[in-house]
Parts: C-alpha cells; sequence; structure tokens
C-alpha cells in the first residue's frame, strides 16, 4: 500500500483522529508502534516509520503501546486497496479461518493460490495472512485482560491461543512482562465458564447512524429471538450446540459497549466478529460519503445520515429462511411466520439464561428437518422451497461462505432452491458482506429514484446508473431504502415486495 511519509507524519503531529485506524507508526527508539491520536510526546521524523496495518508493524518487529492501545482502534484493515479477494479473507480471518487451518486452505475457500494470496495481503496490509491472524488474536487478549476480569486461562482460550503456556510466552516476548501485569480491573477474578457476562467495547469510524442501524433491526425483531428497547439491541445465539446472549448498545467515544454471555468461552471470538459484522464496524464511512456524494442524487441522502451502515446478519441460514418466508409478503407478515418457526422450533434457553422476551433460539438446519411448513400457514411451493433450502444448508455448512468474486457468490446463491437474484444480492449484502452487492430489481430503489413525472427507471436502468457508485452500491441502496422508508405511506399493493422481508 503506497502511502505519503509526509501526510503520515503531520497526521501524527496533530494527532489528527480522521487518520486512526489508517496508520499506525513504528518508533523505532523505543521499539513500540503507536495510533496517530497517541498521547505520547510526537517523536522526531527521522525515529518514525509507517505502517497500514496493525500486523504490519506487529511484523516489522514493533511491540503496541500501552498508552493508546492499538487494539482500541477502528479495524479498517478490509478498506484497504481495491483487492476484494483480501477483504474477503480478513473475515474468514476474522471468523476463525486460521485457527484450524492453513493459508493454503484459506486460498482454496477464496478461490486463490497460496502464494497469490500472500502477495495480496503484503501488497494491501503489509503483512502476511498468519501475521493477521496472530495480531487480531494478540490486540484481543490484550483487550480482554485491560477490560475484563476473566482468568488468564480463560482470556487465552477466548483469545484463540492454542495453551496458556503459549499465551505466556507470546505476551513475554512481545511486552516483556507475563499478561497479567497488564491487568488495569481490580477486584476478584470472574470466570464466563460459570455465566459471568464478558463485556468489551468494540470501536468503529465516526459517525455512526445508531439510530438507523436500531430500526432497521428493529423492524425485522423476531419475537423470542431478538429484542430492542431503550436504546439497545439483544438476542439469543446458538453455536456448536449451546446458547447464550449478546446485548449491544452506544457506549460513547466512537463504541459500542457489547455484553455476551455464553458458556463456551473459546467461542468469544467468533461471537465479536459477528457483533462487527452485523453492526458493520469495519466501515469507512468519509471514504463512503466522499464517493458516493458525488452523485447529485446521493449527495442530499448521505449529507442526511453519514454514518449509515449495512446491517449484517447473525447467520446465513436464518436470513435465507427469513427471506423465503418473507416473499411477496409485507415485513409484519413475514415476521409473524418467523415467530411461529421458532416457537414450534427453536432451542428453548436454559433457566439461567432465558429473560422476558428472550426465550429462544433460532432453529438449526437440522432442527429443522423435516418440519412441516406448510403448517406455518404458506403456499405449498414456498414450503417447498424452505425444505430444499433446509436440506441443502444441511449438506454443505459452509455454503453461505465467501466466494472468489461477488458474481461466483451470487451465482452460487441463485443455485438454491428458493433465492432468486434479489434474495441472493440481499444474502451478499448482509451475510456475505459483499459491499457491491445490489439488488437492482427491487421497487423500493427504482421507486425513490423515479423522476418528475413518476416514472420508475426498470432494473436495467437503475444497473446502469449504479455504475458509478461502485464499489459500495450496497451504501447506495441503504440510502435509497431510508429515503423510501422515510416517504409517505403507499397503498398495500405498492408496499408488497420483499425488501424488507429479510
Amino acid at each position: 500500500m503506497d502511502m505519503d511519509d509526509d501526510a503520515c507524519y503531520r497526521a501524527l503531529s496533530t494527532r489528527d483522529a480522521r487518520f486512526d485506524g489508517r496508520l499506525f507508526v513504528g518508533v523505532r527508539t523505543t521499539g513500540i508502534y503507536c495510533r496517530p491520536i497517541c498521547p505520547a510526546r510526537t517523536p522526531k521524523r527521522e525515529n518514525v516509520r509507517f505502517y497500514p496495518t496493525a500486523a504490519a508493524a506487529q511484523s516489522a518487529g514493533f511491540r503496541p503501546c500501552l498508552r493508546c492501545r492499538p487494539e482500541t482502534s477502528p479495524d479498517l484493515a478490509a478498506w484497504r486497496g481495491a483487492s476484494n479477494t483480501v477483504a474477503r479473507a480478513l473475515s474468514l480471518i476474522e471468523s476463525g479461518a486460521l485457527d484450524d487451518a492453513d493459508v493454503d486452505a484459506l486460498g482454496d475457500r477464496l478461490g486463490v493460490g497460496e502464494r497469490q494470496l500472500r502477495r495480496l495481503f503484503r501488497k494491501h496490509l503489509g503483512a502476511s495472512p498468519i501475521a493477521v491472524a496472530q495480531t487480531r488474536r494478540v490486540l484481543l487478549a490484550k483487550q480482554l485482560i485491560h477490560e475484563t476480569r476473566l482468568p488468564m486461562a480463560e482470556v487465552a482460550l477466548a483469545s484463540g491461543f492454542g495453551s496458556v503456556r503459549r499465551f505466556n510466552e507470546t505476551f513475554q516476548q512481545l511486552y516483556d512482562r507475563p499478561p497479567a501485569a497488564l491487568r488495569r480491573l481490580g477486584g476478584e477474578e470472574r470466570a464466563a465458564s460459570e455465566g459471568e457476562a464478558v463485556r468489551l467495547a468494540l470501536p468503529y469510524s465516526a459517525p455512526y447512524d445508531w439510530d438507523a442501524m436500531l430500526g432497521f433491526l428493529q423492524l425485522r425483531a423476531i419475537p423470542r429471538v431478538e429484542r430492542i428497547e431503550a436504546g439497545r439491541y439483544e438476542r439469543t445465539l446458538g453455536i456448536g450446540g449451546q446458547s447464550g446472549l449478546v446485548r449491544v448498545e452506544p457506549a460513547g467515544k466512537n463504541r459500542l459497549s457489547v455484553s455476551i454471555r455464553f458458556p463456551k468461552i473459546s467461542a468469544l471470538p467468533a461471537i465479536i466478529a459477528r457483533v462487527r459484522r452485523v453492526f458493520d464496524l469495519a466501515a469507512d464511512p468519509v471514504a463512503i460519503g466522499a464517493h458516493l456524494g458525488k452523485d447529485p442524487s446521493l449527495a442530499p441522502l448521505v449529507a442526511a445520515r453519514p454514518g449509515l451502515r449495512v446491517p449484517g446478519a447473525w447467520d446465513g441460514f436464518e436470513l435465507a429462511i427469513r427471506a423465503i418466508l418473507g416473499q411477496q409478503i409485507t415485513v409484519v407478515a413475514a415476521r409473524g411466520l418467523a415467530a411461529k418457526l421458532v416457537a414450534a422450533h427453536g432451542e428453548p434457553l436454559p433457566e439461567t439464561l432465558a429473560s422476558e422476551g428472550l426465550t429462544h433460539v433460532f432453529p438449526t438446519p437440522q432442527q429443522l428437518a423435516g418440519a412441516d411448513f406448510a403448517a406455518l400457514g404458506m403456499p405449498k411451493a414456498r414450503a417447498a422451497a424452505l425444505s430444499a433450502m433446509t436440506a441443502a444448508v444441511a449438506a454443505d455448512p459452509q455454503i453461505f461462505g465467501a466466494r472468489r468474486t461477488l458474481d461466483d457468490a451470487i451465482g452460487a446463491l441463485k443455485a438454491l432452491p428458493g433465492i432468486g437474484e434479489w434474495t441472493a444480492q440481499y444474502i451478499a449484502m448482509r451475510e456475505l458482506r459483499e459491499p457491491d452487492a445490489f439488488p437492482a430489481a427491487d421497487i423500493g430503489l427504482m421507486r425513490a429514484l423515479a423522476d418528475a413525472s413518476g416514472r420508475r427507471p426498470s432494473p436495467a436502468e437503475l444497473l446502469a446508473r449504479a455504475e458509478a457508485w461502485r464499489p459500495w452500491r450496497a451504501y447506495a441502496a441503504l440510502h435509497l431504502w431510508a429515503l423510501e422508508a422515510a416517504a409517505p405511506s403507499r397503498p398495500k399493493e405498492e408496499t408488497d415486495d420483499n425488501r424488507f422481508a429479510a
């Protein structure tokens, strides 16, 4: 990645918060790397080197600063350069793709060779895939040490270290002290394995339209599984046959506060990765807004909602089922069908976790195998599509995994039963986190761009117009949907599309 050292040093000298997460500063005289907003005295120009990521700085031999805490900077690595392959690889790494596999296997999932993947990482991130994974592991462990009272053994497991010994050796080597010496919170240790909630603050790059995010999720919240109240989002989740709860709310200082209660501490990285994806914490709203704002029709929308994000999905199977349930009906009706499905087939939460309004986990493909979907009150064709989708995901749990390109992903999704172009683009947008996914046939998008006479563009015309919005067409779609949602209500026949069904 090309970096202008003079511009980087100016950002460091002025402690420009706009560059936080975009560059890291290695100080040769101390061996430490910092964020550009570090409160320490600015080092001399000849004593610093600049890196695009924390992993690049750490690979160069620098250790994280204890004052500015690089682990608390916005993680914008997925937005580096123009490599979609790197962005997809980062998403997989964050979800644990390199915990039990090697770079070769990661490349296979993305359709590229190991050597090519390493070259792309070096070019765009300044570090290898393994170095990126190791740095993420170390920085998560350091955050858990600072912000929780988890026992050190649980910190090691929760951050992805294979053993406590390896965890201790890494921190001794990197910080020249044992991990326990970095703990700031006093008091007794509290083990998550005994039901204690793990609370962390996850950073993002401002601005952030929290009201829009919460409104989007609230409109789709499934009773018993999700709850939104008092400005916070809560839901149940299941991983590996175990279930838990997660709560997300604003924490100030460009952070979201996340509280997780889950019996298996080693699932914590996967849960945190899912929270980051659902709430789109890796987005760079400044870069996105600057690009989309060049279009005269989008400029006022971007100005009105500068921090609009693309909400993610908690699980690809859940999103696909909800999308099929909502085909050709309103969001309220789709949510009602999903509630019936959960009540009939969802796994009840343990009594120690269940609370008013949150009682069940969305059913897995195995739990829905053989289910009578027609009993929910829907056309036979749609019930058959649900059965076929359930069987397909049960046979291949990685069916919603990252693909080499957006076109590859859309093609694979459309091959699934009950998934058309609109639904495939929607799943790519929310579950695969494809920033350029775009459901051009959506009636809401066409209606939002109608001309003065009321004529709507055709899907082909809309696609042609959206070329200028690449590579962030998904964000353009969210801005147009926000405009459509704010428009006066229309007769029922004008709103029976499935843009809100999932």
